[in-house]
């Protein structure tokens, strides 16, 4: 089970930290990601983090804004987000490696609304 946290509503500029909380499955034996869903648009992959920590990947459009982590104690993944623009606007989802490092995705969370609006 995974549930987000951590949306709202910010201005344009401003920054917002997302959490997801895990449960009923060992945290860190899996790659965890950050999805998003935008009105109107497709889910977009934003950003992945290996069971260890040690490795993460992210869409360019968020590369040098968005930072993901994790911490394995707390079973809890992290989506630091500064310089946020409304097309960031979206509801945010984390979701779980299949397999552990397969890099295929799932078991989604409920999602949490983000929206960078002035």
């Amino acid at each position: 089970q995974l549930v987000e946290s951590g949306g709202g509503l910010v201005q344009p500029g401003g920054s917002l930290r997302l959490s997801c909380a895990s449960a009923g499955f060992t945290f860190g034996d899996f790659a965890i990601a950050w999805f998003r869903h935008a009105p109107g648009k497709v889910l977009e992959w934003v950003s992945g983090i290996n069971s260890g920590g040690g490795v993460t990947y992210s869409v360019d459009s968020v590369k040098g804004r968005f930072n993901i982590s994790r911490d394995n104690a707390k079973n809890t993944l992290y989506l630091q987000m500064n310089s946020l623009k409304p097309e960031d606007t979206a509801v945010y989802y984390c979701a779980k490696d299949l397999y552990g490092s397969s890099w295929y995705f799932g078991s989604w969370g409920q999602g949490t609304q983000v929206t960078v609006s002035s």
